[in-house]
């Protein structure tokens, strides 16, 4: 560059060019033939030395006067490498002129190697001490290295200096800054731009505007003390200027502007860590709840199936009633928290897997036998046990109610064997056909012959108390080993007392020759009478015997056959006055004859009174059997009613529970306003389903009762108790998991920042290629969906976006992850890179950052938080205390161990 283009050059704006011609306006632009105002000249030797000082003090340095002490080139040298950080060649040690010009020259190259043009600014004009253009030339180093690069919005520097104080300084009363030279002489900007960073040192509401110089040597005290701005206006020259020199007032300005850029950096560094912080520690704490909620779930079902699985049945009705009862609790009570727990957990991992998915954070593994899947197993295992125990339980009720009856009845039929055998040995083992005459003789042959007769009768009942035991045997009856004494005691006494008649008959056969006459009415009595009194015992017994019936029709077979026995009453009582006749014949021939009737009848051991007596204890048992069976019609009508009140709810709550199953299916693929109103309709929705549960309560309550009346069919509808409760619980399941997804939309929506239209786009490009309206893509309408939004697919592209949406290669795309994959194709995220990035300027720039910078830094929450997980720093610049925040960086997304 040629000094001699003017020989006397003068100060103005041909100092210098950047390659933007940015720096000045036009309006700054004044004539070059104009001369630098005596006051702006002032207030720029005291701005520039104070500025060149600011910086030289860093080198151990300064300079006293401007026009002198960059004569020699040193100092200036050793300025622009202090402000650049760069190194400059080394300059010549002498002290002659051309020395000084040689170095001035290194330090004019340097500035133009920085793409500033200079004009008209000479090594020879610094050398010898001319102010006007060493101020020129400093002018052009603070534009270059102070001001150049602060730009806001695409504007220039100045433009953007100018811009930044507007809006730091808008919310201040009497404070308008237009420009960099009147805008500043009441010393109010100053004062506003320092208590919008640091309100801590100056109190604004006590300033007033018609005190400038206090206002400006406030501010300047301030900066010098608080700011590390060094003193370089003076208060009353501003003031006492018309114009102030805007060079001046901009140098000084940019000083504030990176002494504050520099904390807002800094706090916008903290406030992303502290985010990201605050993110990882809500997943850590939704690791932590589920691992807790999984065990216990897992334990309880643990404990629970040895209990199911346990088939071995109580001796006792009322111990099986139990059993039952304990079921009926363990599925109203103990079990549904249960399902509402199982349910939650799924819909916790959902959330939080779509947590760490969104925030980048690697994927959610729970502890071993923890997993989703585990727990579902777990599940499936606890319900298969106990799908057959209920059926178990009543299938061994049903036993124990026969067992029962069957041992009344037992029990019932050998007393009255036992009654009727007793003295029957004796009688047949005596002897007193030996002593006896003709006609006694004969008498005693009717008698055994009626007691054979007798015995015959009885026959059928002891094989009926056989076939008893037996039935009692094979039913696993808990007593078999009494029944079958007792069985065994009877059949061993039937048998003798055969044996015991034979032996009579046959000695009362050898003595019968010796009979001649025998009375033909005692003889027609005793045959008469026996067969009617063997048909009263069974009439008693029919009577008196026991019944169970589980229906209407099967009582009122037993009513008919009892209305048909009553009807045969008439018939039996004209055989009972025959027989009362015999008896009236033979008194009336003794009455005739003369003939003293001794004894009894010598056929028979039924007196006529025996026949009468048992006859009304016959008639008598008739209305009280007619009592019994009227009961049980009332009891079956009571069971027949309850049938019919649980299938009339049950015929409405299982086609209500289906509906809203479907019409929940509907809500998932329906798009109707945001994803709040969404949310708000099935919580109402849910709310209704809710409210419903009173409904299910008392059809609960309904089954008990029948339960309780042993009623095991219900013909009047197809709904069972279990498929009820089944069905109750998958729409609580499916409703819960519902909101669940709607929740997770939002989440994604608002984490990716993607708008509620974005997402109505999604849904309805989504519910269009979902042709079978079951919430899931299959591969192809999934590539016809993305073709009809834009992408261009090769088969490898494609190959590549199915991992994504289908890890687990299902074969299918669900509405979640087509979401997931169009946010993160449409947002941004926060990187690991970000996080170094903000770390590194907390740190000022280091590859460490100390303890105490970061409790400085971030809120004491997580500032210890990184204190806690950060690795000691292990770099070759490292310093006592030194953390190394790029390994925990990194570790927050996944790409190493915390």
């Amino acid at each position: 560059i040629s000094p001699h283009h003017h020989p006397t050059p003068l100060y103005n704006n041909t100092y210098m060019m950047s390659t933007t011609e940015d720096y000045m306006t036009q309006e700054e632009n004044w004539d070059r033939d104009l001369l630098l105002d005596p006051a702006w000249e002032k207030q720029q030797r005291k701005t520039f030395t104070a500025w060149c000082n600011s910086h030289l003090r860093k080198a151990g340095t300064q300079i006293e006067n401007i026009e002198e002490d960059f004569r020699n080139g040193l100092k200036l040298m050793l300025l622009l490498e202090v402000i650049s950080g760069e190194r400059l060649p080394k300059p010549d040690k002498g002290k002659m002129r051309f020395h000084k010009i040689a170095n001035v020259n290194k330090a004019l190259d340097y500035i133009s190697s920085k793409g500033v043009k200079l004009v008209s600014i000479g090594a020879e004009e610094i050398v010898d001490g001319n102010l006007k253009m060493t101020l020129g030339m400093i002018w052009t180093i603070i534009l270059r290295f102070a001001i150049q690069d602060i730009s806001v919005e695409e504007t220039s520097a100045k433009e953007g200096l100018l811009l930044w104080c507007q809006r730091k300084t808008a919310p201040y009363r009497n404070v308008n800054v237009q420009n960099f030279h009147i805008s500043w002489k009441d010393g109010l900007a100053l004062c506003a731009l320092i208590h919008r960073h640091r309100p801590d040192l100056i109190d604004y509401s006590k300033l007033r505007k018609d005190d400038p110089i206090g206002n400006l040597n406030t501010a300047f005290e301030v900066a010098e003390k608080y700011l590390d701005i060094p003193k370089m206006l003076d208060a009353e020259d501003i003031v006492n200027t018309p114009k102030p020199d805007e060079k001046a007032i901009m140098t000084y300005v940019s000083c504030f502007y990176h002494a504050f850029a520099g904390a807002e950096q800094a706090e916008t560094a903290a406030n992303r860590i502290c985010k990201v912080l605050a993110v990882n520690q809500e997943n850590e704490r939704l690791m932590e709840e589920y691992e807790k909620l999984a065990s216990e779930l897992l334990e309880w079902i643990r404990r629970t199936i040895p209990w199911l699985e346990n088939r071995v049945a109580e001796q006792t009705m009322r111990a099986m009633q139990q059993k039952l009862e304990d079921f009926r609790d363990y599925r109203r009570i103990h079990k549904p928290p249960r399902v509402q727990e199982k349910c939650q957990l799924e819909i916790n991992f959902n959330t939080l897997q779509t947590k760490l998915r969104l925030s980048n954070r690697p994927a959610f593994m729970p502890s071993e036998g923890k997993m989703v899947s585990d727990i579902a197993n777990a599940w499936k295992g606890l319900e298969q046990v106990e799908k057959g125990y209920e059926e178990w339980l009543l299938t061994e009720i049903r036993r124990l109610e026969r067992l029962d009856h069957l041992a009344e009845k037992f029990k019932q039929k050998c007393s009255l064997h036992e009654s009727w055998t007793t003295g029957k040995e004796h009688l047949l083992s005596q002897k007193d056909y030996e002593t006896a005459s003709l006609m006694e003789i004969r008498a005693l042959m009717r008698k055994h012959e009626a007691f054979e007769s007798d015995l015959a009768a009885h026959q059928d009942r002891v094989e009926q108390i056989a076939a008893i035991a037996q039935e009692l045997n094979e039913l696993d009856y808990h007593d078999a080993a009494s029944v079958n004494t007792r069985c065994q005691g009877i059949c061993d006494q039937w048998d003798n007392l055969g044996t015991l008649t034979q032996k009579r008959r046959d000695a009362l056969e050898r003595v019968e020759k010796l009979w001649e006459t025998i009375d033909q009415l005692y003889l027609e009595f005793a045959k008469r009478a026996a067969p009617f009194n063997n048909w009263m015992d069974g009439a008693m017994e029919d009577l008196q015997d026991m019944f169970i019936v589980h229906s209407i029709e099967e009582i009122q077979s037993l009513i008919t056959a009892h209305d048909q026995y009553k009807a045969t009453l008439p018939e039996a009582d004209k055989e009972r006055i025959a027989i009362m006749g015999i008896q009236n014949e033979i008194t009336k021939i003794a009455q005739t004859y003369g003939i003293k009737l001794v004894g009894v009848n010598p056929y028979t051991v039924l007196s006529p009174q025996d026949i009468t007596n048992k006859w009304e204890a016959v008639k008598q048992l008739v209305p009280h059997r007619d009592q019994m069976l009227q009961e049980e019609v009332t009891r079956q009508q009571a069971n027949e009613r309850l049938r019919r009140s649980f299938a009339a709810q049950a015929n409405i709550i299982g086609p209500w529970i289906q509906t809203k199953m479907e019409e929940i299916g509907h809500v998932s693929v329906d798009i109707t306003g945001s994803l709040e109103e969404q949310m708000n309709n099935l919580k109402q929705y849910e709310q209704n389903i809710i409210n419903y549960k009173s409904n299910i309560d008392k059809l609960e309550g309904d089954h008990q009762l029948i339960q309780e009346a042993l009623v095991f069919d219900n013909k009047h509808t197809n709904y069972t108790m279990e498929h009820v409760r089944v069905g109750w619980e998958q729409l609580l399941t499916t409703i819960a998991r519902t909101i669940n997804e709607v929740e997770n939309q939002i989440l994604t929506r608002d984490a990716k920042g993607i708008s509620q239209e974005q997402l109505n786009e999604f849904r309805a490009s989504f519910n269009h290629f979902d042709r079978k309206r079951n919430g899931m893509m299959d591969p192809d309408d999934f590539r016809a969906c993305l073709i009809s939004m834009g992408y261009d697919l090769g088969e490898v592209e494609f190959a590549r976006i199915m991992t994504l949406v289908d890890p687990n290669n299902t074969g299918v795309v669900t509405f979640q992850a087509f979401i997931d994959f169009m946010t993160r194709e449409t947002a941004e995220t926060d990187t690991a890179e970000q996080v170094m990035a903000s770390f590194k300027i907390l740190a000022s720039d280091k590859s460490y950052i100390t303890v105490e910078e970061l409790r400085r830094e971030l809120p004491p929450e997580q500032a210890e938080y990184c204190i806690c997980r950060m690795t000691k720093y292990a770099g070759p610049d490292a310093s006592p205390g030194a953390l190394d925040y790029i390994s925990f960086s990194s570790a927050l997304y996944g790409e190493s161990d915390l």
